[in-house]
């Protein structure tokens, strides 16, 4: 934690410098990405992508998982989403997965998880369990899987759904491997996931 300490004390001096670029973040923000993905601390969007600050509006849970919408009973996840396509008016939503995912591995093997409720609990959203091969470490094919259930859920969103229908939104599958770098992309043309 030290480091992290002390960075952030360094941080305001290295501020000073750019104060121009923190001033106009205080004007406000206007992402032109919504980007979801899983809380795993391997996975750093701005690291992946080169965004700036004020550039990704993010949104991070557990094994990238978006819920399904109930608008009785609203979600900080659906908080996030409808803010980013209604106030912000993202263009495009990127959901990216990651190989080595804790989440999706622990669906994919049936873990027990009755020692951690919450995570049993939120992992059920992700249903129907993602398909891939058990054996691969990195459950690649079942990131790939989970991340295209995920892109299905997001369009039962009114917001997206209504976005998607007039063109102002797309919706973007992308596969991270921790282990190399590679940013692989769905293309929906071949249903396959291809380097960017």
């Amino acid at each position: 934690m030290q480091p992290l300490i002390e960075h952030a004390r360094s941080f305001r001096e290295q501020s000073a410098e750019r104060s121009e670029e923190f001033a106009r973040l205080a004007q406000g923000q206007s992402p032109q990405v919504l980007f979801i993905t899983c809380s795993d601390s391997r996975v750093v969007p701005a690291l992946i992508t080169g965004a700036k600050p004020g550039e990704l509006f993010e949104l991070r849970t557990a094994g990238n998982i978006v819920p399904p919408y109930a608008s009785q009973q609203p979600t900080g996840e659906a908080a996030t989403i409808e803010y980013a396509v209604e106030v912000l008016g993202v263009t495009d939503i990127v959901v990216c997965g990651h190989s080595h995912c804790g989440a999706v591995g622990a669906l994919l093997r049936g873990d027990d998880l009755t020692a951690v409720p919450a995570v049993r609990d939120w992992l059920a959203h992700a249903a129907p369990r993602p398909e891939g091969t058990v054996e691969d470490p990195a459950v690649a094919e079942a990131v790939q899987n989970h991340v295209l259930t995920q892109l299905l859920r997001l369009r039962s969103y009114p917001c997206v759904e209504k976005r998607l229908a007039d063109g102002r939104l797309r919706l973007r599958g992308w596969f991270y491997e921790v282990h190399t770098g590679t940013v692989l992309a769905h293309d929906a043309r071949t249903d396959s996931f291809e380097a960017l």
